[in-house]
């Protein structure tokens, strides 16, 4: 019995359907081909685009990259959020705010910030929130300057017109791995405070030598401080001598910062304000964001 498809009448009764078919297939396939140039033309443009915002974000001349995820903002919002007690739209839009900051003075400035994003973000929102009880601002290893330009900045938009006084040795040169050596001198903190735009950063007090120093003590005593940036030497003998120092210093409510403080590479840190904490400290614990610790003076 011949088949269906070699039988002259079904295939004249079926040639309809067959072209029917034919055209929905190649209708189907040049759109096919169409959503396909399409998308490879997107891919393209996200690849030029993608080398752009790597030349400006990624991790050269820093620590690390400088790109950002929805994850480490969302943390970052619910860790601001407990410290401060900020809502979370106020929060959320100061981070961003921190982190625009931080990549316009990385891409202007000399040498670059130390630490995550996430910490320095985090730094830079939560201090501000806290409230600071007066404009004086106290930086206890400054580095390039950088991150005390960007404090000042956001210190500035709560309304706080901030006076600051660093501590630092200003002496030799860091860089991260595989970069040049930036030096650590004066000038480059200069210059990298004047990026922040106001008269702050050129009234800025550099105290040459370390925390420890009788002279240094002597000079940065003059003034109770309300905000105190703890990020000197991380050894616990270091820390306790800074923490002490910004008991003495620290204005009534003021905010002091302890860097490194969930940094598994400077135990000394915490190590450091458990035990002072444990001797009966003036200073208060608000909490940790991205590894750092924020108390307040009583």
């Amino acid at each position: 019995m011949p088949s269906l498809l070699s039988n002259r009448l079904a295939k004249r009764m079926l040639r309809p359907a067959f072209s029917l078919v034919e055209q929905r297939l190649e209708r189907a396939t040049t759109a096919l081909q169409a959503d396909l140039d399409a998308l490879h033309h997107e891919v393209a443009d996200l690849r030029r685009q993608s080398y752009g915002l790597g030349l400006l974000l990624d991790h050269a001349g820093r620590d690390g990259h400088r790109m950002a995820t929805a994850t480490q903002l969302d943390t970052l919002v619910r860790e601001v959020t407990t410290v401060t007690g900020a809502s979370c739209e106020h929060a959320r839009r100061d981070l961003t705010v921190a982190y625009r900051t931080v990549v316009a003075l990385e891409a202007l400035g000399v040498g670059r910030m130390a630490g995550s994003t996430s910490d320095i973000c985090g730094k830079l929102a939560t201090v501000p929130l806290l409230a600071p009880p007066s404009e004086e601002v106290l930086e206890i290893g400054t580095q390039h300057g950088l991150f005390a330009a960007a404090l000042l900045r956001m210190l500035h938009r709560a309304g706080v017109e901030p006076r600051l006084t660093v501590v630092d040795p200003l002496a030799g040169a860091l860089a991260p791995p595989g970069t040049a050596p930036v030096p650590v001198r004066e000038d480059v903190v200069r210059a990298n405070l004047a990026l922040c735009g106001s008269r702050s950063g050129a009234r800025a007090r550099l105290l040459r030598g370390g925390s420890g120093d009788a002279d240094v003590r002597a000079a940065v005593s003059d003034r109770r401080y309300g905000v105190v940036v703890l990020a000197g030497a991380p050894s616990v003998a270091g820390v306790l001598a800074d923490l002490r120092l910004a008991e003495e210093l620290a204005d009534d409510g003021a905010v002091v910062v302890l860097d490194g403080h969930g940094d598994d590479t400077r135990p000394g840190v915490g190590e450091a304000l458990a035990k002072r904490v444990a001797d009966g400290s003036r200073l208060r614990t608000l909490g940790v964001v991205a590894g750092t610790a924020y108390l307040r003076a009583g």
